[in-house]
Order: structure tokens, then sequence, then C-alpha cells
């Protein structure tokens, strides 16, 4: 019985083996035991077919390295059909790639003609074959680049944005997309929610741009400014002009210069970062009449620049956030804003630098160690121009270097905020409060004054027990240079945002001050 059994199992084996191992000629497909994913058919491919799809598409070689690392993880398995052909994803992703223009991305999609034809034709494509298998997948990253990515890092460093830029594997993402295709409409990406809010107002100038936008008002070259009172032509065109931009609740058309109007202007100026006051300038209406176009381009500019940033840093227990075209600052605790301060920066000759580092110290009274560009451009000059300019400065020498000594009158003020880093920006106090009321407040040379330093420093000292606002006022106020070591480094983010949704829901649109928006521009309209 012995002998009889053993040829039996041998041939079996042989059966078994050839079901398993055998190839399709058309395609290279070979069954496989391995499941790669929910609902998958279980075949895989010619590894080397991989090489040949991004020769034949060249376009979308770019994305061959990430293509490959996700097959390998696989093991060279189909993931984009099922037993009914191409699943529910590859769909999603298709209708995705073809609706980009609303995550704010304006590019050619390539080989969309092949793709149409694919996805148009469903009942041809319910077979496996590796052209639309490794398009999908093609397709998935350049989508993922695109939209969650954006430009590449090197890029955006020569736009002077040394922020961290998020890293994010979506080789391991598109594991989780392909059980719960849903995820790809949520917003867990990794993309600052700032992004979404953005989005949403996209469509909404969209619209406004279907039903013509908004009409240029006639700025009359005689008239300085216009007041509570006052009646002009160019009154009722701004009334129109806040009704379009829900500014104000209704538009009666009426030329004279009402309260509900100065309601509405108010509001207007409070979310374009102009002091709020009633009266409008040339300035106010000039910003009134960029247009629709212009500004759905700015809040495209703006979506690129959240893509560049993880969500990861809301989730920093304490973060400080400084938006440089705002001229402001904002201290958020839990997640939610508890403090917001006007800031001043550096001037267009001395921009403020974009980047993050962890704040550490708190220095009171502190020291000016005069900067030596300033010193040998500025403070040399005016010596020899005036002997005494450091005894009338409250300044000395101090190792062959000029600092100005603790006091109301110092330039760094009364307090200063550390977070060391190679380009020498800190947050600080200073004496030239009336700097704050103006509406542009690019004036430093590049460190960033602070209009509440007090309440800022409360803020970050608030659940430390050996600080409370009496003390900290006195080390403000009397003594020497004191340094405090914080228990908790925070992270300061030093960003530059020229449309912003606020908490409310309120989009602002902010003066372009260094010109970085038409620079953005170019690398993301021009073709």
């Amino acid at each position: 019985m012995k002998k009889l059994h053993s040829p039996i199992l041998l041939v079996v084996f042989i059966l078994l083996f050839t079901i398993v191992s055998c190839k399709k000629k058309d395609g290279n497909i070979v069954a496989s035991n391995t499941q790669t994913s929910l609902n998958a058919i279980e075949v895989a491919f010619d590894s080397t077919q991989i090489k040949t799809f991004f020769g034949k598409y060249p376009k979308l070689q770019p994305y061959q390295g990430e293509v490959e690392k996700l097959y390998r993880k696989h093991q060279f398995h189909y993931i984009w059909f099922d037993k009914d052909g191409l699943n529910e994803f590859a769909g999603l992703l298709y209708s995705k790639v073809n609706n980009l223009s609303k995550e704010g991305v304006e590019t050619v999609i390539p080989y969309k003609e092949k793709l149409d034809d694919i996805y148009d034709n469903p009942e041809e494509n319910q077979k496996a074959t590796i052209d639309t298998e490794l398009l999908s997948s093609a397709l998935y990253f350049f989508y993922a680049d695109k939209v969650y990515d954006g430009i590449d890092a090197q890029k955006t460093k020569d736009l002077g944005w040394f922020l961290p830029r998020k890293k994010q594997s979506y080789v391991n993402y598109l594991d989780s997309l392909l059980i719960d295709p849903s995820l790809i409409n949520k917003e867990e990406k990794g993309v600052l929610k700032q992004y979404y809010l953005l989005k949403d107002v996209l469509q909404e100038y969209r619209t406004l741009e279907k039903k013509g936008g908004w009409k240029t008002i006639a700025l009359d070259p005689n008239v300085k400014s216009y007041k509570p009172g006052d009646s002009a032509t160019a009154i009722a065109q701004i009334r129109t002009r806040l009704f379009i931009t829900n500014d104000i609740s209704r538009d009666s058309k009426s030329a004279v210069y009402d309260d509900e109007l100065a309601t509405g202007i108010l509001k207007f100026k409070k979310r374009s970062g102009n002091s709020l006051n009633k009266t409008i300038l040339p300035e106010h209406i000039k910003y009134m009449n960029v247009s629709i176009a212009e500004r759905i381009k700015t809040l495209m500019v703006n979506m690129e620049r959240c893509r560049w940033i993880s969500n990861d840093i809301t989730k920093s227990k304490e973060l400080i956030v400084v938006n440089i075209p705002a001229y402001e600052l904002t201290f958020f605790r839990d997640g939610k804003p508890e403090l917001h301060s006007k800031v001043v920066v550096g001037k267009a000759m001395h921009k403020t630098v974009i980047f993050s580092a962890p704040m550490k110290y708190i220095v009171f009274r502190p020291y000016w160690n005069v900067p030596t560009s300033i010193l040998k451009k500025e403070i040399l000059p005016a010596i020899e121009k005036n002997p005494n300019y450091l005894a009338e400065h409250d300044m000395e020498w101090k190792d062959s270097n000029v600092r100005q000594r603790p006091g109301p009158e110092n330039s760094l003020g009364l307090v200063k905020f550390l977070f060391p880093n190679s380009n020498a920006i800190y947050l600080h106090d200073t004496p030239s409060k009336s700097l704050f009321g103006k509406e542009d407040r690019a004036f430093s040379h590049g460190c960033i004054r602070v209009a509440k330093p007090k309440e800022l420093a409360a803020a970050i000292m608030k659940d430390d027990k050996k600080w409370n606002p009496a003390k900290i006022e006195t080390a403000m106020n009397g003594g020497e240079e004191y340094w405090y070591a914080l228990k908790n480094k925070i992270p300061v983010y030093i960003g530059y945002f020229t449309s912003w949704v606020d908490e409310e829901g309120v989009v602002h649109f902010y003066e372009d001050v260094y010109k970085r928006d038409e620079a953005l521009a170019t690398l993301l309209f021009d073709k």
C-alpha cells in the first residue's frame, strides 16, 4: 500500500504546484493564495512590468520609486481590482483627480484621455490589466503629491520657507484607503486644518465669481476720506461691495454713510488687518477693488502653504504662532487661542525669517547687545557725528561690542522671549508703542516686537507656581537683567499667510508685505 500511495501523492503535488504557479501569456499574471487587501483579487504580476510601464508612460516617472515601494510591500499583488473589476476606491480616486481645482490645484492631469477611457467604459475594464493597475497607483501618488505634499521642499526653501515640512508615508496611507475609501473625504490626512477652511472659502468665492463677483468702486482723486454722515456715489458702491462679501446683511443702495454701513466697515477692517475706526481711506477702497480672481489666487497660494505644515503642531499643549502679513501673534493653549497681540516685524530690507524653534527662556530687563551689522551701519556713524551718542542712549562698550543697558528706553523693552536659532530672531517688548497703532507694521531689523509682552509672559507662565502677574510686573520694572528657563519648551512658529480663516469662520486677506505670493503662484500656475 505504501508503494501505491507515493505515486498518487506525487501526482497530486505536481498538479497543485502547477495550478499555483501557472502563468498567463498575455499578462504574466501568477495565481497566489495571499490576499493583499480587503476584497482584492488574489493575483500577482511580474515585477519587471513596472519598469516597462514607466517607459511607456514617462510623464509619471517621478512616482516610479513610490510605486515600486508600494508593490514590494504587497508582494506585487494587484490592489486596484476585486472580483467585480476596479474597486470602489479606484473610482473615488479618479473622481478626486478630476476635481483637483476644488483642492486649489491647477495642473494638467497626465494621460487623462487614457484614464477617461478606462472609467467611462467600466464594463470593458473588469479584467485586471497591468496598465490599468499601475496607472491607478501612479495616479494615487500624483494626487498625494499635488494635494497632500505640495511643491518639493527645496523649492519652498528657495522661497524663504524654513518651517519643517511634514513627513507622511502615502504608501501606508493607501492601505487604509483601500479598506475604507471614505477616509479620503475626511480631514485626517496630516494636512493643517486651515487648509479645509480655506478650501470652503475657495468654493464660496468661485460661486461669487460665477455670479459676476464685484464691480470696481470709483475712486475720486479729490476725496481723502469718507466718514459717517458723508454722501457720495462711491458710498453706495462700497455698500454693495460689503454686502457681496457678507460684511453687511443687506444692501439698501443708500449713498449716505449711515450706522449700518459703519458696522460693515468695522467688520471689513477687522478681517483686512486695518485699524478699527469708521474712516474709509483711499487705500481701503483700493483693497476692496482687488478682483475676485486675484482673491481666488491668494486662497490657492495659501492652501499650498498649508500643505507644507503637519497638523501635528496643533497637538502641542501650548503653541505660539506669528503670522507676518497679519502682523499678529497668537498664543494657543490646548488648541484654542488664548491671547492675540499685534506685532511689528522686519522691514522689507530685513525680512523676518519663516521658521520655527522651541522657546526656552524669558529674559526680564534685558540688555540689548547691538548686532554687528547695526553697529557698523548705524551706531558707529552716529558716534562719529555725536561723541555723546552712547551716553545719550544709555549704551556702553562691552568686550569690543556695544550694548544698551536695561530700562524702559531699552530697544528690547522690559522683556524678551528667546527661542535660540541661527537667525538671531526673538520676540521682545519695545518702547516704541506708537508703531502698533499703524496698519503697516514692518519696521524692525528682523526681530518681532510684541504689543502685549506682559500678557504674553503671564500666559506662558500661567501654570508655573513660581510666577504670577504681580511677580512678572516686578521683574519687568526693577532690578538687573534676569533670565528664567521655562519648564516646558513652547513651539514658536513664524509663518507667512496672506489669507487666513479665523476661529469664527471669517476669511481675512492681508497685504503681501514681502511680495512672496507671486513667486509661489508662478510655480503653481505656470504651465
